[in-house]
């Protein structure tokens, strides 16, 4: 009898690919115009806040909607708000902002071994997913210019964690969270959306890297 042979953790059979786009269904909701998650493992929740920006201190409880209330209430300013939760050895940080989607961010938050992976939607509908690992980020695309992929000539290059993945725009970004789960091995759940989580102000982009352009240059 041959003994199974355990999948490659960037691989999955097409069954099970179509079972996590599905699970993820939400992320394509209107109503969730922006966000950013992110995965982080060999780190703790007090690392990741200060990678990102914040005093883990200075934590309180919030629900994903009661942050968009609270950034609505400050609208000439740079306010954003962090969420972060705990499952198994996975950190997932949880934003209606964008510091996720900044390389040097990735680059902090995976340093010294550590493993990051973010899903990026803004109301622009401008798309990003993102991988570093140990400090250095080895991929970062937009999934809408993936999209006819398969049609071009030569073929866009993707990173070795995103073949095999065909994106479509009706199902975009539930792909790109499927694409997070079998790169990282965390699902996301999206009861953490309603439920009231670690969260933290963050510093500006500006007050983290000052003029530096480097910070997102992947």
């Amino acid at each position: 009898m041959t003994p199974d042979v355990p999948q490659a953790p960037n691989r999955v059979d097409a069954a099970r690919w179509g079972d996590l786009v599905a699970r993820y269904a939400w992320a394509d909701a209107d109503k969730l115009d922006a966000y950013t998650f992110s995965v982080i493992t060999g780190t703790t929740e007090s690392e990741v806040i200060r990678a990102f920006g914040g005093d883990p201190g200075a934590s309180r409880l919030m629900t994903f909607a009661e942050t968009v209330d609270e950034q609505a209430a400050h609208p000439n300013e740079d306010y954003g708000l962090l969420r972060v939760v705990s499952a198994d050895r996975h950190v997932i940080a949880i934003e209606r902002g964008f510091h996720g989607s900044i390389p040097e961010i990735a680059r902090r938050a995976s340093a010294e071994g550590g493993e990051f992976f973010s899903v990026y939607r803004s109301v622009n509908a401008r798309y990003q997913v993102m991988h570093a690992l140990d400090g250095r980020v080895d991929g970062m695309f937009d999934p809408f210019e993936l999209e006819d992929a398969a049609w071009m000539d030569p073929e866009p290059q993707v990173p070795e964690w995103a073949e095999g993945v065909a994106f479509h725009m009706e199902t975009l970004c539930a792909e790109s969270f499927a694409l997070m789960e079998r790169t990282m091995g965390a699902a996301v759940d999206p009861g953490w959306m309603d439920t009231a989580l670690r969260t933290i102000l963050l510093a500006s982009p500006s007050e983290l890297f000052g003029q530096s352009e480097a910070a997102w240059l992947p």
